[in-house]
C-alpha cells in the first residue's frame, strides 16, 4: 500500500498559476451557456463509464483490498445519478427568480426584482480517500451545473485512484476547464489557501480547521463536509432484528469507513442481547467469511488499523464487554490486508478513545437506555452529529428525538440513506459541516445569487417626496412603512 509520503508536491507557484489560467479563461468565455454545461456534465459521465475498470481496481490497490462491487455501486454508479439528475434540471435552476418589489412606494409604477444565478468562477476541491472518486464526481454535479471551473486535490491517502484521476480528465477536460493536483499534505496546505471563488472541503474536523484557516486569508468562502459520532436510537417498537440488519449494513460498507456510518448505538437496557445476537446473526448472513471474503473490505492503511486495534485493546483492558462477529472463526493475526472483523462494544465508559473521537472503522459501541428522554440528552451534551438514525413505529417518539436534537440530516428506520436522496441538501452543522450540496442546493452553493432591481421609468422617488427638499409626502411614505 503506497504511503502519502511518496507523493511528489505540486508548489504553491504552479497551482496558483493554473488557477490564474482557469479564471482568466472562464471570464474570456463570458455567459456559460446551459448547452456548454450540459456538454460538461456529460463528458463527467462519460468519463466514469469509460474507465470504471481502472478506477475500481485503483482503489482496490490503494485499500490493500476493498469489495469491487461495493466501488462500483458506491464510487461509480452512485455519482451517475447526480450527474443525470443536474443536467435534466439545468434549465428550470438557471431561470431567474422574480421577488416582489417593496416596500411602498417602491412597489409601484412597474419597478422590477429578480435573482439571476451566477457562476462563482472556479472552485477548489479537496476531496477524501474514503470514497475518493464518488467525492470528487458528486460534488461537480453542482459545480459544474451552476457554470465554474474545478480545480481537484484528492487525497494522498489513495495514490493509485489519484493517479489514476490525474490521467483520465485531460482525456475528456481542457485543464483550463477542470484540473486535477496531486501532492501530499504540503500541497493540500497551498491548496487550502489559494484564492478560489469557493472552496469544498471533505475531511475530518480537526483538518477542516486548517482548512479554513488557510481559506480566511483570502476570504474564500467554503463548504465543510466533516461527519463526528452519528447516533443511532433504536426504540421500543423497532423490530430488533430489522433495526440490526440495517444497521450492521451501514457499519460494515467499507468497513465502516463512511463520514455516515452509525457511529453508536442506544437500545432499550433490556433488549441490548437480543440486539446483540440479531447484529451477529446479520453479519454472518453477509459475511460467512470474512478474511478472504470480497465483500468485505479493508481498513485503509496501517495506521488506521492500529487505532482502530487500540480503541478495542483499551475497551477490553478496562473490563468493557466486547463482542467480535466472526462468523468464521479466522485468525485475523495472519492476513496480507488490514481487515477488522465487524466488534460490538457494550455500554463502554465515556472516556474511552472509541467514545471520544469518530471510530471510522467496523466497531460499534452499543449503550442501554431506560427512557427515551437519556438518549436525547446524550446526543445534546455532544458535538452536533452529521447524521441522526431512529428506528421504531412510533410516530411521538420519533417526532421527540427528531424535533429536540440537531444533526447535518436523518434518516429514519434505515441508516446513511438520506445522502442518496439527490432532492435532499447534504451537509453538516457546527462541528460536523457547514454549507450543503446535492441537487438544486448544490448548484445554488456554488453560484452567486445576484440581487437585480429594475427601477420604473417615472421618477419613485420625487413623486413620492422621497428627494430633498423634504416635506409631506416624505412623512407619508414615512408612515405608511412604519404601520
Amino acid at each position: 500500500m503506497a504511503e502519502a509520503t511518496l507523493i511528489p508536491e505540486t508548489s504553491r507557484e504552479d497551482m496558483l498559476a493554473l488557477l490564474e489560467r482557469q479564471r482568466a479563461n472562464y471570464l474570456a468565455e463570458g455567459v456559460v451557456s446551459a448547452a456548454k454545461r450540459r456538454d460538461r456534465l456529460e463528458r463527467a459521465v462519460s468519463l466514469l463509464k469509460i474507465h470504471q475498470d481502472r478506477l475500481v481496481t485503483a482503489m482496490r490497490d490503494d485499500f490493500g483490498h476493498r469489495s469491487e462491487h461495493q466501488s462500483l455501486f458506491t464510487d461509480i454508479a452512485s455519482c451517475i445519478g447526480p450527474l443525470r439528475h443536474a443536467e435534466a434540471n439545468l434549465e428550470k435552476w438557471m431561470k431567474p427568480e422574480k421577488r416582489k418589489v417593496g416596500p411602498f412606494p417602491l412597489n409601484l409604477l412597474g419597478a422590477r426584482a429578480r435573482v439571476e444565478f451566477q457562476p462563482l468562477g472556479v472552485v477548489g476541491v479537496i476531496s477524501p480517500w474514503n470514497f475518493p472518486v464518488n467525492l470528487t464526481f458528486t460534488p461537480l454535479a453542482g459545480i459544474l451545473a451552476a457554470g465554474n471551473r474545478c480545480m481537484i486535490k484528492p487525497s494522498e491517502f489513495t495514490p493509485a485512484t489519484s493517479e489514476v484521476m490525474a490521467e483520465i480528465f485531460p482525456t475528456a477536460f481542457d485543464e483550463l476547464e477542470i484540473a486535477v493536483v496531486t501532492g501530499g499534505p504540503q500541497t493540500g496546505a497551498d491548496f487550502s489557501g489559494l484564492p478560489f471563488d469557493h472552496l469544498l472541503f471533505t475531511g475530518a474536523t480537526s483538518i477542516a480547521r486548517h482548512v479554513m484557516r488557510a481559506a480566511s486569508e483570502n476570504l474564500v468562502p467554503v463548504t465543510l463536509e466533516l461527519g463526528g459520532k452519528s447516533p443511532v436510537v433504536v426504540g421500543r417498537s423497532a423490530d430488533v432484528q430489522k433495526t440490526a440488519d440495517a444497521i450492521m449494513m451501514g457499519k460494515t460498507l467499507n468497513a465502516g469507513q463512511i463520514c455516515l456510518a452509525p457511529d453508536y448505538v442506544f437500545v432499550p437496557e433490556e433488549k441490548v442481547d437480543d440486539f446483540v445476537e440479531s447484529a451477529a446473526r446479520s453479519v454472518e448472513k453477509m459475511y460467512p467469511t470474512l478474511l478472504d471474503n470480497p465483500d468485505y473490505t479493508s481498513v485503509i492503511n496501517e495506521r488506521h488499523y492500529q487505532r482502530l486495534n487500540g480503541y478495542l485493546e483499551e475497551a477490553r483492558a478496562r473490563g468493557a464487554r466486547v463482542v467480535e462477529v466472526n462468523p468464521a472463526g479466522e485468525d485475523f493475526r495472519q492476513q496480507p490486508h488490514h481487515k477488522i472483523p465487524p466488534t460490538l462494544v457494550i455500554d463502554p465508559d465515556e472516556d474511552l478513545g472509541l467514545m471520544q473521537d469518530e471510530i471510522f472503522g467496523p466497531v460499534l459501541p452499543v449503550k442501554g437506555y431506560r427512557d427515551v428522554k437519556e438518549t436525547i440528552d446524550y446526543v445534546n451534551h455532544k458535538p452536533r452529529p452529521l447524521g441522526l438514525y431512529y428506528f421504531g413505529q412510533d410516530q411521538t417518539e420519533e417526532e421527540t428525538v427528531l424535533t429536540r436534537t440537531t444533526s447535518g440530516g436523518v434518516t429514519v428506520n434505515d441508516v446513511v440513506m438520506h445522502v442518496a436522496q439527490e432532492d435532499l441538501p447534504f451537509g453538516g452543522v457546527g462541528p460536523s459541516g457547514m454549507g450543503a450540496y446535492h441537487g438544486h442546493d448544490g448548484f445554488r452553493t456554488f453560484s452567486h445569487a445576484k440581487a437585480i432591481f429594475t427601477q420604473s421609468k417615472i421618477n419613485v422617488a420625487e413623486l413620492a417626496g422621497l428627494k430633498p427638499p423634504y416635506g409631506e409626502k416624505m412623512l407619508k411614505a414615512v408612515r405608511a412603512q412604519m404601520k
